[in-house]
């Protein structure tokens, strides 16, 4: 017996989404706008079905999915080279937008993608037979980023990120160092932006950008320093 689960996602309207799945190279295989408007895209092993809704706000929406995947490095490159080539940029903010490339807590190394309709996508590859999340570290600063990742990402809470950033930032007998700084300042940019708050996103990438940091700091840093680039276009 086989069997195999495809994920039916709304949206407002459709082309909107189809294009945008154009762009990270699925393919329309299947399109109809009556009786009802519907449908389908394909990349791989990876089918995505769609079907419009009266009166959907993609702003509200809460719509997600999880696409496992043997090679995510792979697909998180031609997707933003995809998003590159189409809009000019890698759009982090708003909608569509896509998230950075990390390694989980419980074992997976996964991003985010967010589509014109707020459908989330959860790509991930299983780095870990372990499940479980991990402890949270004992420091201070590095248990805040764990937290606040956690809520950003697992938990879909932008909100309750930018709170725990904000809490820790106040924290006026031990400092960050400037590496913790920056990564802390980068998730409550994003975490901004998901909320609409565009002033203090911009406010947390001016502060990350003023950051000195050393030659080492810089090349462990290499990925946040990248992040922070694409934020700030």
């Amino acid at each position: 017996m086989t069997e195999k689960t495809i994920p039916m996602l709304p949206c407002l309207t459709l082309q909107p989404v189809l294009d945008f799945y154009t762009v990270l190279g699925f393919e329309v295989t299947f399109q109809q706008n009556s009786p009802n408007p519907y449908a389908v895209v394909q990349r791989g092993g990876i089918q995505l079905h769609f079907f419009g809704m009266k009166r959907y706000d993609p702003a509200e929406s809460y719509s997600t999915c999880y696409i496992r995947t043997d090679d995510v490095d792979g697909l998180y490159a031609d997707f933003r080279t995809g998003l590159k080539a189409a809009y000019g940029r890698i759009p982090a903010r708003g909608l569509p937008r896509i998230g950075p490339l990390k390694d989980t807590s419980h074992g997976v190394r996964q991003f985010l993608v967010t589509d014109p309709a707020g459908n989330c996508l959860r790509i991930g590859q299983q780095t870990s037979q372990e499940h479980h999340h991990r402890p949270a570290p004992k420091g201070t600063f590095s248990r805040a980023l764990h937290h606040a990742s956690l809520f950003a990402d697992s938990r879909d809470d932008p909100a309750g990120a930018a709170k725990i950033i904000d809490r820790v930032l106040r924290t006026a007998d031990e400092r960050p160092t400037p590496v913790q700084l920056l990564r802390l300042l980068l998730l409550r940019a994003e975490a901004a932006g998901r909320l609409g708050d565009d002033e203090t996103a911009t406010s947390a990438l001016a502060k990350a950008a003023g950051i000195h940091l050393t030659a080492q700091e810089r090349e462990s840093a290499h990925d946040d320093l990248a992040r922070l680039e694409e934020l700030r276009g």
